[in-house]
């Protein structure tokens, strides 16, 4: 099973897609969608959208999991993100597979088992978790590939995680 894990954002705009056959998971790619201030926010969601939909075709992932946006403050950054959110989510849709969603802190419990872990916990488990070489970079990628692997990890439990 594949899964795309995605970590949305306008300006950066993280994924990862990992592998799972029986108890084994390898990190198959990582990275980042990047946007500018200097591009207009039609042309922004534009290029998250179609370079979602490359991911998409390239990958062929049989599950999407996303995780949940969470604003604690700016209300500006949370409308343009949940933006960029909203056409990763229409581009998902027409693909057609599952898409599930997880919150910062059921990633952070799933990864490092407690739910309020730092950046550098999560970063250094998932190095761990898929015996990699290095942290995966750029951070939101990271937070991508943590996202997969909370959902592989939440096997027949994932039902409950589904979109609505």
């Amino acid at each position: 099973m594949k899964v795309l894990g995605i970590d949305p954002g306008l300006a950066t705009m993280g994924w990862g897609v990992v592998e799972a056959r029986g108890s084994q998971v390898a990190l198959l790619e990582a990275g980042a969608l990047i946007t500018t201030p200097e591009e207009t926010m039609p042309q922004r969601l534009f290029h998250l959208y179609s370079g979602m939909k490359q991911l998409l075709a390239r990958f062929q992932p049989d599950e999407i999991a996303f995780e949940e946006l969470f604003f604690a403050k700016n209300i500006t950054t949370g409308i343009a993100v949940g933006h960029a959110r909203g056409v990763t989510l229409c581009a998902c849709a027409e693909y057609g597979c599952p898409l599930y969603e997880y919150t910062p802190m059921q990633i952070k419990q799933s990864i490092t088992g407690y739910g309020k872990a730092d950046k550098h916990q999560m970063q250094h488990m998932v190095k761990l978790l898929l015996r990699l070489d290095d942290i995966i970079r750029p951070d939101d990628a990271a937070d991508a590939v943590a996202a997969a692997l909370t959902h592989v990890q939440a096997g027949r439990m994932k039902e409950q995680f589904v979109m609505k």
